[in-house]
C-alpha cells in the first residue's frame, strides 16, 4: 500500500488554518515529519521542564504521597497528638467540673445554716426527698435499745462525731501553723467511715488534697476527709454513722506521706475535732 511507502510519506502535507473571521487569514502548511518532529521536541522539552521542577522544588511532596518510613512516623506522631488534645480536652472538662462543685461545697460549709429551705439546697431537691436521719450515732444506739421517748428537736440538738479511722494520730489540730484538722496515720487502703449521719456534697479529686470527700450534717456541722486512695461514695449520697465512705491514702500534693487528714468545720469555722469526737 502506498501509506508505508516513505516518498509517499514525505509528500504528504499537514494544514493548519486559524478559525479567524478575517479576510486576510492564512493557512499553514507543514510536512507530516515535520509537524512529528516539532511534536516531539516540544514532548521532550516539556518532560526535561517538568522532572527538573521535581528534582530541585518540594512540589513533588504535594503531588506524590510516598509511603516512606519517615512520612509514616509523622502520621503516627500527629495521631498521637490528636489523642493528647483529647484527653486534655476531656481532664480539663473534668477539672472545671470538679471546681464548680468545689465551690457549692465550700458555700454549703461557710454558711451559718443549712436547712432543708435553704436556696442553697436548689441543686438537690430533685434527689433529696426525705429527710435526714441522724442514724447510727450514739443517741440513735440508745434510743433503739431502749426506747426512750426522745423527740426528734432534741436528736437535732445533740450530735455526735466518732473517728473516722481507726489509727494513731500524728498531728494534732494545730491552726497557728495552719494545720486546721487532725492526721491519722494510717496505711494505704485503710478503710475510713463517716464520722456522723449526713449528705455528701463533694466527692472527686482535688489538686492539693488529692481524693477528698466533704458531708454535710445537721446543726451546720461539716466534715472533711482529705488523701485518700479511693472514694466508695458519690455527692448527694446519704450516708450513716459508721458507713465506710473512702479508703485512705496518700494522694495531691499537700501530703507528706499515707495518712487520713479529718477536719471539722461548724457555721463556716473549724474546731477542733477531738472536742467533739467521742471513742
Amino acid at each position: 500500500m502506498n501509506w508505508f511507502k516513505f516518498d509517499y510519506l514525505r509528500k504528504i502535507s499537514i494544514y493548519i488554518t486559524p478559525n479567524i473571521p478575517d479576510t486576510s487569514t492564512k493557512s499553514y502548511k507543514f510536512s507530516l515529519f515535520r509537524t512529528i518532529f516539532y511534536v516531539v521536541l516540544y514532548t521532550c522539552v516539556a518532560w526535561l521542564v517538568f522532572i527538573f521542577i521535581m528534582s530541585v522544588t518540594p512540589l513533588k511532596d504535594f503531588i506524590f504521597v510516598i509511603d516512606n518510613q519517615e512520612i509514616i512516623e509523622q502520621r503516627k506522631k500527629i495521631t498521637d497528638l490528636q489523642s493528647k488534645v483529647e484527653v486534655l480536652s476531656n481532664q480539663l472538662q473534668s477539672i472545671l467540673s470538679t471546681n464548680e462543685r468545689m465551690k457549692f461545697a465550700l458555700k454549703l460549709a461557710k454558711k451559718d445554716s443549712a436547712k432543708a429551705d435553704d436556696p442553697i439546697y436548689d441543686s438537690l431537691k430533685n434527689t433529696i426527698n426525705k429527710k435526714l436521719e441522724i442514724g447510727g450515732n450514739i443517741l440513735f444506739v440508745f434510743k433503739k435499745l431502749f426506747g426512750e421517748a426522745i423527740s426528734t428537736q432534741d436528736e437535732k440538738r445533740i450530735l455526735f462525731f466518732q473517728e473516722p479511722a481507726s489509727g494513731v494520730i500524728t498531728q494534732n489540730y494545730n491552726p497557728e501553723k495552719g494545720h486546721i484538722g487532725i492526721d491519722f496515720g494510717l496505711k494505704i487502703g485503710s478503710p475510713v467511715y463517716a464520722s456522723a449521719g449526713g449528705i455528701v456534697v463533694f466527692s472527686d479529686y482535688t489538686t492539693d488534697d488529692g481524693y477528698s470527700i466533704i458531708i454535710n450534717h445537721d446543726n451546720d456541722y461539716v466534715t472533711i476527709y482529705k488523701h485518700c486512695s479511693y472514694l466508695l461514695k458519690k455527692a448527694r449520697s446519704f450516708v450513716r454513722q459508721g458507713e465506710m465512705i473512702a479508703l485512705s491514702g496518700n494522694s495531691g500534693i499537700n501530703t507528706s506521706g499515707p495518712h487520713l487528714h479529718f477536719e471539722i468545720w461548724q457555721k463556716g469555722k473549724p474546731i477542733n475535732p477531738m472536742d467533739i469526737i467521742t471513742k
